[in-house]
């Protein structure tokens, strides 16, 4: 996968295209990425006890990678990944810029 944890990116589509933030969780298996602040819903939390009161959270639901774009440090557009092999090391550029990520 060429997004990882810790990654800016850019999305693309859905509701909330446009948008930026940092990856924070990379689901490999299923091809997906949870971005911090995107894709927000609310989640409606059962009482544990009879004491407690039943709650609304915001959970950060996880979208496809093929959805976000990685934003380069360097040249700090939308770009997309290249590897390539440096002293035995599979390291990502920058397409645009051909800045090492």
């Amino acid at each position: 996968m060429k997004v990882k944890k810790g990654d800016k990116v850019k999305i693309l589509s859905g509701k909330d295209r446009g948008k930026t933030g940092i990856v924070s969780k990379v689901l490999i298996k299923e091809n997906k990425v949870l971005v911090e602040g995107i894709n927000l819903y609310k989640k409606h939390i059962r009482p544990k006890t009879s004491a407690q009161k039943g709650e609304i959270i915001t959970v950060s639901r996880p979208i496809y990678a093929s959805k976000v774009m990685v934003i380069c440090k360097n040249c700090s557009k939308p770009t997309r990944i290249g590897f390539q092999f440096l002293d035995d090391k599979k390291v990502r550029y920058c397409k645009k810029c051909k800045s090492l990520i």
